[in-house]
């Protein structure tokens, strides 16, 4: 089938330019100068692509956009932008356009755009839905809960955008495994994936990895190296703990996202790279800007879209069919038989808080598929961090000497109220009692609070009081 592209702008040369460039590609396009004209167009034929310029006389491309979303969204539509106009690019990205073009119209990455939307793998629509289904190979969420089922239609939605998407969850809670899912169902699926732990690069050499350098550039540098951008040129970049790169990187960073083109080490040219921009991080985006350890600017450019990874504990229901999965991943992997789960370890294995979420999930089934007798995981065989939903324990007296307070707390509950962060709450408040009256030694304090030190330890990382 030969694609045909929808070109709206009121500029009869940029129209012409579009209609030559695109008609050397072996397109067919059709050309309106306004929304009007736009809208009959779209009543009357189909189309693989539109492109629309912000600008137009009867409105603003963004209600294009808006109207192609509503009535034919399976139509992807880039905006032609002001040079510079970074907010009006990032509202469009916002509003659901695939992706932008600046004036002047830079033709190969006119090019690059057009044949990337031009990608997109083809949905079908279900009989008695308007939801779009697609089976996709490559990685997938297991599980059937309300939230893991939202949290795979928001995928399959953004797979369809080129808009920088940051995904925001717990340690643990599968965000790399999001990142991959938008990867695979999206028209870069072809090309690399390639993940890297900002957290994880020596300061020092955090530059050269994402961008690359010369040889002789600095000391050591004895050939040329590609970085990750280059790397994943034509594909997706996910930027794992982005909140970790060195200040003077994230300048850098920023102006790729802006100018999509990237320059190495000792490099005095730039080089045009096509490459999306996921990004990811367990700590609050917003209190690293705060605390000056993430530039605002930087923090608009990659959270143009924000994608919430749901923890394990909210979608307990979905722990059956995660064992199974991971159970039979195991067995896989060391080629043996498939452990079963007794009654009582499913039981508390959904009694459990799971502060690892998936992670330690399978690091328990792991140690579990391990340690079992014939096959059978009982529930002795798993190894918690602390004590899954213990009954009403008895506090010892220097345990007692810190919950009254807590105790005797009046709940609020209004309709903002979260159970989660009132319980958080609560534990930062006990914690805190407890290494103030400990002098902030945390093996007392950890005993005070009936916990083991490294539990302790784990909590302390976790609410950010370490």
């Amino acid at each position: 089938m030969k694609h045909r592209v929808l070109i709206v702008d009121d500029e009869p040369d940029i129209r012409e330019l579009l209609e030559i460039t695109l008609g050397r590609m072996s397109l067919t396009t059709s050309s309106a100068e306004n929304l009007e004209s736009a809208r009959h167009l779209l009543s009357t034929q189909s189309f693989s692509l539109c492109l629309t310029d912000m600008h137009l006389p009867d409105g603003d491309g963004l209600e294009l956009v808006e109207y192609i979303q509503k009535k034919y969204n399976q139509t992807p539509v880039a905006v032609i932008t002001a040079h510079g106009t970074t907010e009006t690019a990032i509202k469009a990205l916002k509003t659901g356009a695939f992706d932008f073009v600046s004036k002047p119209v830079d033709l190969q990455k006119l090019r690059d755009l057009v044949n990337s939307a031009l990608r997109l793998p083809q949905t079908r629509m279900s009989e008695d839905s308007s939801r779009s289904e697609t089976t996709f190979p490559g990685p997938s969420i297991t599980g059937q809960s309300p939230r893991v089922k939202e949290l795979r239609e928001q995928i399959a939605k953004l797979a369809r955008s080129q808009a920088p998407i940051y995904i925001s969850g717990e340690s643990g809670s599968g965000k790399e495994l999001a990142a991959r899912a938008i990867h695979q169902q999206s028209s870069r699926s072809t090309a690399p994936f390639i993940a890297v732990n900002c957290g994880a690069i020596s300061k020092d050499l955090v530059e050269s990895e994402l961008f690359g350098h010369l040889k002789g550039s600095f000391t050591g540098a004895d050939q040329d190296k590609q970085g990750l951008f280059q790397a994943a040129h034509g594909g997706t970049l996910f930027l794992d703990e982005i909140a970790d790169l060195p200040l003077h990187t994230q300048v850098k960073l920023l102006r790729v996202i802006q100018e999509k083109a990237i320059r190495s080490v000792g490099s005095q040219h730039e080089e045009a790279v096509d490459v999306r921009i996921l990004s990811a991080t367990h700590k609050s985006l917003i209190k690293e800007v705060e605390n000056g350890n993430l530039r605002q600017d930087l923090y608009f450019r990659i959270n143009v879209i924000e994608l919430s990874v749901p923890s394990l504990r909210n979608r307990k229901e979905d722990i059956p069919e995660l064992t199974v999965h991971i159970l039979q991943k195991i067995a896989d992997e060391n080629d043996t038989d498939v452990c079963q789960l007794s009654d009582d370890a499913l039981l508390a294995l959904q009694d459990y808080r799971f502060p690892g979420n998936v992670r330690e999930l399978e690091n328990i089934l792991q140690r579990a598929a391990t340690m079992c007798e014939e096959n059978i995981i009982q529930e002795s065989n798993l190894d918690f961090i602390s004590a899954p939903a213990p009954v009403s324990p008895t506090p010892t007296s220097e345990q007692a000497e810190i919950t009254p307070k807590i105790a005797e707390t009046t709940i609020d509950i209004s309709d903002d109220f979260s159970l989660e962060k009132h319980l958080e709450a609560i534990e930062i408040e006990a914690i805190e009692k407890a290494l103030e009256e400990t002098r902030w030694n945390k093996t007392a304090a950890a005993k005070k609070l009936g916990m083991t030190f490294r539990s302790l330890r784990y909590r302390l990382k976790k609410l950010g009081l370490d």
